[in-house]
């Protein structure tokens, strides 16, 4: 399937930045990544306390490319997914991203205060004036996603999910069913097993390497963004997506004990 993101095709490893703070340094990253071949940033309102998107911003501000800039909002306890309070995030991240117009746009966890629909609401409102392209939830389940679909139409899904963190598997097949973008989080962060590693030994390339190959073979819906700051890693995680595992080498990569 085509991964495709308001009206983009995108490439299928994207960048991570929950670890990015505004300095000279990580503004080059950002135009680097685009340059290597990055078509989908992914940052947050939250993330490095507006750092991030202010960044994004600097190094992003004008550019015009196949890319897109993924944000989200409506993290850090009860209530915080409350319209009002999304509505305010929005107009945050706009000015921080320096943009009119925001591409994909998460909720970024459902509010135990706040029913699903009435976050969407506010988030719906910006589609509808043409200033948030499309829509997507975060650390959701499938009842959750589609609760989310009679709202506004979903293009993307962000879980944490990773070769050991497999309890979103429902998750990752509905989306294929359903031609959404699943956009796995920490998908490095596991505990390397000797599998991966001697599976990486025979491909020449690095242990997290293969678990990014893994993650793309799970399923063609998969968009994983790995987080890095350093430039050679960023080189790496793009390499991964011309990785080929055999049949025999995806089912024993499978077999890795997952947490669920």
């Amino acid at each position: 399937m085509a991964l495709r993101v308001a009206g983009r095709e995108l490439s299928r490893i994207g960048l991570g930045t929950n670890r990015l703070t505004n300095s000279a340094n990580n503004i080059a990253l950002i135009k680097e990544a685009i340059a290597d071949g990055v078509q989908m940033v992914d940052t947050a309102h939250s993330y490095t306390g507006g750092q991030s998107e202010e960044t994004i911003g600097a190094a992003l501000s004008g550019a015009t490319g196949d890319f897109i800039v993924a944000t989200k909002g409506g993290i850090g306890g009860p209530g915080r997914g409350r319209p009002e309070v999304l509505r305010a995030e929005i107009e945050q991240s706009f000015k921080r991203l320096r943009t009119d117009r925001i591409a994909l746009y998460y909720l970024h966890r459902v509010d135990p205060e706040t029913p699903i629909e009435d976050s969407l609401g506010a988030i719906k409102e910006y589609r509808d004036g043409g200033s948030i392209e499309a829509i997507g939830v975060s650390e959701t389940s499938v009842e959750q996603i589609e609760r989310a679909r009679k709202v506004v139409p979903i293009a993307a899904v962000q879980n944490h999910y990773n070769i050991e963190e497999r309890k979103y598997d429902d998750v990752v097949d509905y989306c294929e069913r359903e031609g959404i973008v699943f956009v796995p989080f920490f998908p490095l962060r596991v505990d390397v097993s000797r599998t991966v590693r001697e599976v990486a030994g025979r491909h020449g390339v690095t242990p997290q390497q293969i678990l990014l190959a893994w993650l793309l073979r799970r399923s063609p819906a998969t968009l994983p963004i790995p987080g890095t700051l350093s430039l050679d890693h960023l080189k790496q995680n793009v390499d991964a997506a011309s990785i080929q595992l055999t049949d025999s080498e995806y089912r024993a990569l499978s077999e890795t004990p997952s947490r669920r």
